[in-house]
């Protein structure tokens, strides 16, 4: 292998696949990443065999060929080069040759043929989605599942993702609480329905790898195991979870007629204040709204920690008074993640979940986000 390409575009390439580097792994060949020359530019690639980056760039190559390099030497390396506008790679009889203007590096490779064969698209894509929306469908979904050292049921670590009637729903929950995402795709076949059960700590690196480029729409293909998000110059892969997960769209209460609208970031800061003064193992706060009032108290209390009482002003007052709890984390989560100003919470008993969601004038990134959360028992 003999290539010239830009300095930038080596960053960007292997910046971009590190995201899939293996760690400590049985399988030494994973902390490699794998550069392939091309007849028109390099491919880098990456895998722990959960997820696979591959990331193409622009160079000229006077010699194809394929090394496998030490990734986290390499990752760290191409962020210090000289700023020189082209890098040189050359392949040698035990090493790899990087020069950088009147520096050179030689890094010892790896044996590319125990480096395994990557997944990658083979059929037609399912259909589009606007990069910015899959983006947000990320943000606001995959922070409510578990991690994997959570619990031992793999669906309750992962992110729903149901194709149908035109769109996508991203889901994630952790059985006390429920992020629902709704975004259109495009080219979505008539009548296609399909589900994808994708870890959500991958989505998060998906989400990582994407947010830089700076292309319109992301194309998602599915098959044998695994889901393919293409976006430009990258093909970002991930294993499927073989898990069923539960049934989201039965959880949603349909029959909450208390509604409390709140500004949002007034909310969301009166909780995290009372959230230092809540139990440590509950972090419980209360809401105490009354029926014609527009006045709501949150509150909070612990023997280790004191009391904290705060009353936030309603945009409208409520038909029903009530007093509920959630836990304070939880509420601070999904109001965080959202744009709006106005936020309404759809209540009906004090052991019967909420639903929060967007309210008012909405904000484009919060079109099609509910949040379903369990209230935590008041003694």
């Amino acid at each position: 292998m003999n290539v010239t390409l830009r300095r930038e575009d080596l960053e960007f390439g292997v910046r971009t696949v590190s995201h899939a580097l293996g760690g400590r792994t049985a399988m030494p060949i994973l902390s490699g990443i794998k550069i392939t020359a091309l007849g028109d530019g390099l491919e880098f690639a990456a895998t722990d065999l959960a997820k696979a980056i591959r990331c193409r760039v622009p160079a000229q190559v006077r010699a194809r060929g394929i090394t496998v390099l030490p990734g986290q030497v390499l990752s760290q390396l191409v962020g210090r080069l000289p700023a020189v506008p082209e890098v040189e790679l050359e392949s040698l009889d035990a090493q790899t040759r990087l020069r950088c203007g009147p520096s050179t590096f030689e890094l010892p490779v790896l044996a590319a043929d125990e480096y395994p064969q990557l997944p990658e698209p083979t059929t037609d894509p399912l259909g589009r989605i606007a990069l910015p929306q899959l983006l947000q469908a990320i943000h606001q979904t995959a922070f409510a599942a578990l991690k994997a050292s959570e619990t031992t049921r793999l669906a309750l670590t992962g992110v729903d993702i149901v194709f149908k009637e035109g769109g996508a729903k991203f889901a994630a929950t952790n059985g006390y609480r429920l992020a629902i995402k709704r975004v259109p795709v495009l080219d979505l076949p008539d009548r296609y329905e399909g589900a994808f059960l994708v870890d959500a700590g991958i989505l998060g690196d998906l989400h990582r790898v994407l947010s830089g480029l700076p292309e319109d729409y992301v194309s998602v293909y599915a098959e044998a195991g695994q889901i393919h998000f293409q976006a430009g110059p990258v093909l970002f892969s991930a294993r499927l979870i073989q898990e069923q997960f539960p049934d989201f769209e039965r959880v949603i209460p349909k029959d909450n007629p208390i509604g409390l609208f709140l500004p949002r970031e007034e909310f969301l800061e009166t909780l995290r204040r009372t959230e230092l003064f809540a139990a440590e193992e509950s972090g419980a706060v209360t809401l105490r709204a009354t029926a014609q009032s527009t006045a709501l108290e949150v509150s909070a209390a612990s023997r280790e920690r004191g009391k904290s009482q705060e009353v936030v002003e309603l945009v409208r007052p409520p038909a029903r008074g009530i007093e509920i709890a959630f836990k304070a984390e939880y509420l601070i989560d999904a109001l965080r993640r959202m744009e709006s100003e106005q936020v309404a919470l759809w209540l009906s008993a004090p052991e019967r979940a909420g639903l929060l969601e967007p309210a008012g004038n909405l904000a484009p990134e919060d079109e099609g986000f509910l949040y379903v959360c369990m209230p935590v028992r008041l003694l």
